[in-house]
């Protein structure tokens, strides 16, 4: 699904794979979260409730550019580096085509559906 995703104001293009999570994310929008640092690796943000974990896929490993979500703290994550091996906990919801430049440095995220 491809949804409208802006990093500090700037448009970029995203996407959400078809999981349970992330289409329950997609209930969620339009959504703005303010990100902030997490271990040099991602940004994190907490969107208004957590998301299901049902259905969930095998776990992989998160890569940069990534979009997850971390369901043990109920944050969305944007993985500006690759990140550490897979784990059940973390489910991979999507991708951002952007830098990892612009990703490490974004403070604030708004996530819209497209038409």
């Amino acid at each position: 699904m491809d949804i409208r995703v802006t990093l500090d104001g700037r448009p970029v293009e995203a996407t959400l794979n078809n999981s349970p999570a992330a289409r329950d994310l997609a209930t969620l929008l339009p959504l703005i979260l303010e990100l902030k640092d997490f271990h040099g690796t991602e940004r994190i943000g907490y969107p208004p409730r957590r998301l299901t974990t049902d259905g969930a896929p095998a776990p992989s490993p998160a890569r940069a550019g990534d979009i997850a979500y971390y369901a043990p703290w109920g944050n969305l994550a944007l993985f500006y580096r690759n990140g550490p091996a897979a784990s059940a906990d973390l489910l991979i919801l999507g991708h951002i085509d952007t830098d990892a430049d612009q990703l490490a440095r974004a403070e604030r995220i708004t996530i819209e559906a497209t038409s």
